[in-house]
């Protein structure tokens, strides 16, 4: 049972993190409004606010979810304990843990919001502010890859040494088909080109060597369309594509790329773990910031305020960091994206201990 004191604290606490949020995002999507004012010149209005702004909202709200955490529970806790209504807590017989309680049933509930909204609710709406930016902010995509290695599906491999983006060819193509561990057959072209009518790819100046128990036989010619299980979003490079799919899509995703030997998987599976350990920082930025402002001090709400933004910060820059570091290496991502996470829990126990004190 809820009582009185839950009620108020969980108000309170929600209160002041809803209202933190609206303030902050009126503030930058009028920065952002400034920043994109000429690439919005050409957009409709109806799409700036329903395709771009409408999905610009949640994304950055759960992006800095966990500053909002921490600044609502240290500003909120801050102001009662300068009240002395802490003191008058403590004072009836409710001990640190008692008084936890409707901090932690908050953070239970940003929590769950959070998980659902980067699982599912932000990828969709990515989907389509992505594509706004695509349509107006951004002009153009890029490929850096060249000497393309890719198994398409199993015991089907594709090789292309570069792929131009504009006018979607993939020059020096070829593809082999391999079963029981023997080439089985092999297409060489000088390049392919993606046609958007039929959905394939027409192949030019072609090769077909095709091997047999005891001979080959080799097919020549000047087109061909064919199917290789690549499409030319495949070799569109922005960071944020990953920011489009769902838990269910990007498992998928690592999948695919997994099984076509696409380098440096550390990225996706970053992104596939932070999805994880995002939320529960929640529970670990709650007692940190209840363990710092829970006593009464002269101009303790400033002071909390300044010390909790340094150890926001510093844990903003450790988690970039060691995620950072994991994708430039070949260090374990799981590891890399929990760290933080873990760091900062021993600090959160280490202050809640001493705050009991």
């Amino acid at each position: 049972m809820l009582k009185k004191i839950d009620l108020y604290i969980i108000k309170g606490f929600l209160g002041t993190f809803f209202f933190s949020i609206v303030i902050i995002m009126s503030i930058a999507i009028v920065f952002d409004i400034q920043e994109k004012f000429d690439d919005f010149i050409n957009a409709p209005i109806k799409e700036i606010i329903f395709d771009y702004y409408l999905n610009f909202i949640p994304f950055y709200v759960n992006l800095f979810s966990s500053l909002f955490v921490f600044i609502s529970v240290v500003y909120f806790t801050s102001r009662i304990a300068n009240n002395s209504e802490i003191i008058a807590i403590h004072a009836s017989g409710i001990s640190l843990n008692r008084f936890l309680r409707p901090y932690m049933i908050s953070a239970t509930i940003l929590a769950i919001l959070s998980w659902f909204m980067i699982m599912y609710i932000i990828p969709d709406a990515n989907k389509i502010r992505l594509a706004f930016e695509d349509k107006y902010v951004f002009s153009r995509f890029q490929n850096w890859d060249r000497d393309i290695h890719r198994q398409v599906r199993p015991g089907i491999f594709v090789y292309i040494e570069s792929y131009n983006v504009d006018t979607e060819n993939a020059f020096r193509f070829s593809m082999e088909k391999i079963e029981n561990g023997k080439l089985v057959s092999k297409l060489n072209s000088a390049y392919a080109k993606w046609n958007d009518e039929t959905e394939r790819w027409n192949v030019y100046d072609y090769s077909i060597r095709d091997f047999y128990k005891d001979s080959h036989s080799i097919r020549t010619g000047h087109v061909i369309d064919t199917v290789f299980y690549l499409v030319p979003d495949d070799f569109k490079q922005r960071t944020v594509y990953v920011e489009r799919l769902t838990i269910d899509e990007l498992n998928e995703h690592i999948a695919t790329q997994k099984l076509q030997g696409t380098g440096n998987m550390n990225r996706l599976l970053v992104q596939k773990y932070q999805r994880w350990a995002y939320p529960f920082s929640t529970f670990i930025l709650t007692i940190l910031g209840v363990s710092l402002a829970n006593r009464k001090k002269r101009g303790s709400t400033v002071v909390n305020v300044v010390l909790g933004l340094m150890l926001m910060f510093t844990y903003i820059l450790f988690m970039q960091i060691s995620t950072t570091f994991t994708i430039k290496s070949n260090f374990d991502p799981l590891l890399a994206v929990w760290i933080p996470n873990i760091v900062y829990a021993v600090i959160a126990f280490a202050l809640y201990m001493k705050a009991k004190i």
